[in-house]
């Protein structure tokens, strides 16, 4: 189902279950909204939230292959259902804000919470050289996250979430969860399905178009140097696996995954992986409840994806599509208007109507 939640031409559906997105006047631009997200919004998260850190417990999962994966998990007192979440392209899960701050509003609304770091990325690193694979392997690293957590006493159902490229990983663990959930000791409705804030969809088409682009071949060439700077925290911990002359030649994210990534998982160009690990294709065979947000404006992807997704959102009745004009890339920053509207206790629209719609699913 695709809800158009803009601040016009709203039908009275989209209404009621997804408040107007009102950002303030001078982030009603994809750019300026991405951008005070990562300048701004990053360095003040903690000021606009009155909810505490979980008490998370470190725990290592075993995902698929065996791969080790670092984690969070905190359970409140009561837990109603589980959260299992993951971060973008970079990071880790110590400066990763957005996914802490829904962390720390899931756990004040009885959620068990579990985060943690993907492949080859903050102490998940540590533990092994194993790189990224963009959704081919996360998605069962999902699955298997949730059948340890429940495990720990994490209760049913769970819900799957990430943003950017760790919406496209938590899209695959929705479609791994219908094949594999039985394998893992979990009952169908275990995983009951998850949400995603600003997916990645086609990581081929969104990077050819950001290249281009006079703003996005900044964005693209900030987020290389941080993919570089991963991969030699890889070669520092696994410096046998690793080739430091690779990671040297690799200057931008099609070269990361050329140098670094399609080798290992056995395709021949990165556009055979791109197509591989494209999570557009899931969307039409998902059959878990599934909310999408995404914002037209976002700066990061190509905007002819936008019709593409409201199709497929439109044609499938288990996906919640929440396309809005403006929000940049994980901006979603509302003003004052919209908090009222909205009736949130802070300005962070996305994080609020996940939960919110996990609620109203549950």
């Amino acid at each position: 189902m695709s809800l158009i939640a803009t601040p016009i031409n709203l039908s009275s559906e989209a209404h009621q279950m997804f408040p107007t997105f009102i950002p303030p006047w001078f982030l009603k631009n994809g750019v300026s909204m991405t951008l005070y997200g990562v300048w701004g919004a990053s360095r003040r998260w903690e000021a606009s939230t009155s909810h505490p850190e979980p008490p998370y417990q470190d725990h290592i999962f075993q995902g698929a292959n065996g791969v080790p994966i670092f984690g969070w998990v905190a359970i409140p007192e009561k837990p109603k259902a589980t959260l299992v979440g993951t971060y973008g392209i970079t990071g880790d899960l110590d400066n990763q804000w957005f996914l802490r701050l829904l962390g720390r509003k899931a756990f004040a609304q009885g959620y068990a919470v579990v985060l943690f770091d993907w492949r080859a990325h903050g102490k998940t690193a540590e533990l092994s050289p194993t790189l990224t694979s963009d959704g081919l392997y996360e998605g069962e690293d999902f699955v298997r996250i949730a059948a340890q957590a429940k495990q720990m006493g994490c209760p049913s159902p769970f819900w799957l979430t990430g943003y950017s490229l760790g919406g496209q990983l938590a899209l695959w663990g929705i479609k791994t969860a219908q094949t594999l959930s039985s394998e893992l000791g979990l009952v169908d409705s275990d995983i009951a399905g998850g949400a995603v804030i600003c997916p990645s969809l086609d990581s081929e088409r969104s990077l050819t178009y950001l290249v281009a682009h006079p703003y996005g071949k900044y964005m693209e060439k900030a987020i290389s140097k941080q993919l570089k700077k991963l991969a030699w925290n890889l070669h520092h911990f696994h410096p046998q696996e690793i080739d430091p002359e690779a990671i040297e030649r690799a200057n931008s994210i099609w070269g990361f995954d050329q140098e670094l990534v399609i080798s290992r998982l056995g395709f021949a160009s990165v556009s055979d992986y791109y197509r591989a690990s494209n999570a557009l294709t899931l969307l039409p065979h998902l059959e878990k409840s599934t909310l999408i947000l995404y914002a037209a404006d976002d700066p990061l992807f190509a905007p002819s994806l936008v019709p593409e997704l409201d199709a497929i959102a439109s044609a499938n009745p288990s996906i919640d599509l929440a396309l809005t004009d403006y929000g940049g890339h994980v901006g979603y920053i509302s003003n004052r208007e919209g908090q009222e509207l909205a009736g949130d206790e802070d300005c962070w629209w996305a994080l609020n109507r996940l939960l919110d719609w996990f609620n109203q699913k549950m």
